[in-house]
């Protein structure tokens, strides 16, 4: 299962910054002019979760792989991006590709990097990025939906969900709100409005791009955008791109004391990973043996066999059950064999809905 968050936001806000040390590489140029990153980038990043070690640790594993979130860095929009300008038809094609938006905006001041609009806003500057993706959705919906509504007229089924739901975004977007605040009813209406792939029903976290002086509390300016992301049901999370390139650059070691000096606990990229994973609705399970521990990624919600499907077509084709401990019980009696013993190893089937944490082991036959 492949996860993409995109990273956009106004040319210079600390994007590609930010992507190279997500992925603790170069692989973006960072410079002071717009439109420096043209082609997306894409970067598999490592989800951190403390608990991975501690279960290879206890099953004496050779080999840890954690499971992995991409990441895309999109060339900044400009206003006007809905009828072409800069590089927008791009830019929202490469959007319009992705699972989440990861929206980093500029909270500091320094007069040596160029501002688009020459002034240090962030809550205007997701408003430019916000319209320009209310504006494509609008200029697509308004061409499908009275069509739609013809169709339905004279009695098409399938014509009729299209109408009810995209037509409720329609009058969203009319309002100046985004399309994710629809609410389809039934798994119908569901299906027409995924696919129909609006922008601005893309799930969205908020990244306030602080200086370093700011990163462990923030400043009025992320508290604004904090406040913007309760309204609307997103999320935000600060962070100092500055001190993240400093941290890809340190030996692993010399991080934690680091990031101590600053008054932070971890770095602001774990937040910003975490943040994506939850915000796509993802969970994990593990597995662990001698030869590796691993994570996997499954959808909340999801059963055994299609978890076991994470792991190999196979596993989901054949299941037959799945072993599971809990991860607390797992840790707790010291592994398999302790949990088993305690009676707190079970044997799932089917129906199982797989919970965050679980340590599982797949039977399958094909």
């Amino acid at each position: 299962m492949g996860f993409k968050c995109g990273i956009v936001g106004l040319p210079n806000v600390g994007k590609s910054t930010l992507f190279n040390a997500l992925t603790e590489t170069q692989a973006a140029q960072a410079a002071n002019y717009p439109f420096c990153t043209i082609e997306p980038n894409v970067g598999q990043v490592a989800v951190p979760d403390d608990r991975l070690q501690k279960i290879a640790a206890i099953a004496g594993s050779a080999k840890i792989i954690e499971t992995q979130l991409g990441f895309v860095d999109i060339a900044g929009l400009v206003k006007g991006a809905s009828a072409g300008e800069g590089l927008g038809n791009q830019f929202l094609g490469n959007i319009r590709e992705v699972d989440a938006i990861v929206h980093v905006l500029r909270c500091f001041v320094d007069d040596d990097i160029q501002h688009v609009s020459n002034t240090v806003d962030p809550i205007a500057d997701a408003e430019v990025v916000e319209t320009e993706l209310m504006l494509s959705d609008l200029e697509s919906l308004e061409k499908r939906v009275p069509a739609a509504e013809k169709k339905a007229k004279a009695g098409d089924k399938e014509a009729k969900v299209l109408a009810s739901v995209l037509g409720q975004a329609l009058e969203l977007l009319r309002e100046g709100k985004p399309a994710r605040l629809t609410q389809p009813e039934g798994e119908d209406e569901l299906k027409v409005f995924e696919q129909a792939q609006l922008l601005t029903a893309k799930p969205v976290l908020y990244v306030c791009n602080v200086a370093e002086e700011d990163a462990a509390d923030g400043n009025a300016m992320s508290a604004k955008v904090f406040e913007k992301a309760a309204a609307e049901g997103a999320q935000a999370v600060v962070v100092s791109a500055a001190i993240e390139s400093e941290l890809v650059e340190m030996e692993p070691d010399d991080r934690a004391e680091f990031l101590t000096e600053m008054g932070l606990t971890e770095s602001g990229l774990a937040r910003v990973i975490r943040a994506g994973y939850k915000l796509l609705g993802l969970q994990t399970f593990f597995t662990a043996g001698p030869k590796e521990a691993r994570a996997w990624t499954f959808p909340t919600g999801a059963r055994a066999p299609q978890a076991a499907g994470e792991i190999h077509t196979d596993f989901e084709r054949g299941f037959i059950r799945a072993e599971t401990t809990a991860y607390d019980d797992f840790i707790e009696l010291n592994g398999e064999a302790g949990a088993r013993e305690a009676g707190k190893l079970r044997q799932e089937g089917k129906e199982y809905v797989v919970q965050d944490g679980d340590v599982m082991l797949f039977k399958f036959n094909v």
